[in-house]
């Protein structure tokens, strides 16, 4: 009882379930595209870190990749690391949004206390409906036609090579 205690309402907690959460992280894998439907890119609209209004149509005909994530979840804390490794190699090449409903102060703590570089929005209208989902958390990869080709509902290893490989060949 005082394991399960300590688990499920301690800062240790977090940090076990976060381990955890990195064990059983596999490769997202993309879907075949069945559904020829493209995201909505004309009403979301997001503010960035320095409070600047961002319209999802500035990224539209680019590879896209959203994360919607939190402080507080235990298997966005996992996948955390993997993004940003991932990040730090295609920046300049795939467009990556983690979008956060938590308050700014609390996302820059957090950046800081980790040393991620990983670039933060936070929602201003309402989520594209190709992208809605009820848990976090939450991923989608957009390709250049604005079709969702990979959805992923819990933490991954984005940093996997067959991850990369797949980025690389949508890339070509």
């Amino acid at each position: 009882m005082i394991v399960m205690g300590v688990i499920l309402f301690t800062p240790l907690g977090t940090e076990v379930k976060v381990l955890f959460n990195r064990l059983i992280a596999f490769s997202p894998s993309l879907e075949k595209t069945v559904d020829e439907e493209k995201v909505d890119f004309s009403t979301w609209q997001l503010q960035d870190e320095q409070g600047k209004t961002v319209l999802f149509s500035e990224f539209q005909g680019k590879l896209i990749l959203v994360n919607f994530w939190a402080t507080w979840c235990p298997p966005c804390i996992a996948e955390k690391p993997s993004f940003q490794k991932l990040y730090n190699d295609y920046q300049d090449r795939v467009v990556f949004l983690f979008v956060t409903s938590d308050p700014a102060d609390k996302v820059v703590a957090y950046k800081e206390k980790h040393q991620y570089t990983l670039p933060m929005y936070f929602p201003l209208s309402n989520t594209p409906k190709l992208l809605e989902s009820t848990s976090i958390p939450a991923s989608y990869l957009i390709d250049q036609q604005g079709r969702v080709i990979l959805k992923k509902f819990s933490a991954a290893d984005w940093n996997s090579g067959s991850f990369r490989a797949e980025l690389d060949r949508l890339l070509q």
